[in-house]
């Protein structure tokens, strides 16, 4: 399906525009959603802060665009969800051996 805009007046070309950005917005509402399913409440999550570094924290609530971090230093954010990055916890009783250590019992 071709449109010809040249041939439309500006009543029809300020409809088509409505129409436009209403599916964009759609569009950027099931990619959202889509995003945000990658996580569950509850998920440790990490993202880069816009005051430069990384932030770990703990993912608290779904919001309809964005989703709520709490940081491990208590800060609360709204996140895009395409900016969070999942963290997987290591178990601190689990202890490490470098190559060629043993482990002692």
């Amino acid at each position: 399906m071709t449109t010809d805009i040249d041939t439309m007046t500006v009543e029809e070309l300020v409809a088509l525009n409505h129409r436009i950005v209403e599916r964009l917005k759609f569009l950027e509402s099931l990619q959202t959603h889509k995003d945000m399913m990658a996580f569950n409440i509850g998920a440790r999550v990490s993202f880069e802060s816009s005051r430069g570094g990384r932030q770990l924290g703990t993912l608290v609530k779904f919001n309809r665009k964005t989703v709520t971090v709490m940081t491990d230093s208590g800060q609360r954010w709204n996140i895009s969800p395409h900016l969070l990055s999942p963290v997987k916890d290591v178990n601190p009783s689990q202890s490490f051996l470098y190559a060629g250590e043993k482990k002692l019992e």
